[in-house]
């Protein structure tokens, strides 16, 4: 059989530069500026190791997120040690919970934010005491 690993996940933005800007603020991702073939530019991230691609998408040209729980990728998760301080941190930056942390198995701890376009992102603490 083939073998597969992540490669990145691509997201679509109406201000590629400001979604770049929240992920840089609240994950510490590194944004990776560049240009394209065709002399556009493009914004990218390095968000913990994972590749994030920003595209640009003009008023008109796209649908509005979807409402969870819908079918396809529904979230993006990050992992972190000490989410409740975690949490205090990104709620000082601004962060917008749509779900505290929770312990939902002895040891495991989430918590879920909004991020640009309606994104979910959940944190997740699999060393949580």
């Amino acid at each position: 059989m083939a073998q597969f690993k992540h490669d990145h996940v691509h997201l679509r933005s109406p201000d590629p530069e400001s979604t770049a800007q929240y992920y840089e603020k609240m994950f510490g991702a590194e944004v990776i500026r560049s240009t394209q073939a065709d002399g556009s530019s493009r914004v990218d991230l390095n968000l913990g190791g994972l590749s994030v691609f920003i595209a640009l998408v003009r008023d008109g040209q796209a649908a509005p997120p979807p409402t969870p729980p819908y079918l396809g990728l529904e979230h993006l998760g990050l992992s972190v040690s000490g989410i409740d301080a975690a949490v205090a941190e990104l709620k000082a930056k601004g962060a917008e919970f749509t779900m505290e942390p929770t312990t939902v198995r002895p040891g495991v701890r989430i918590a879920f934010l909004r991020g640009p376009q309606n994104v979910s992102i959940e944190l997740v603490d699999r060393s949580a005491a």
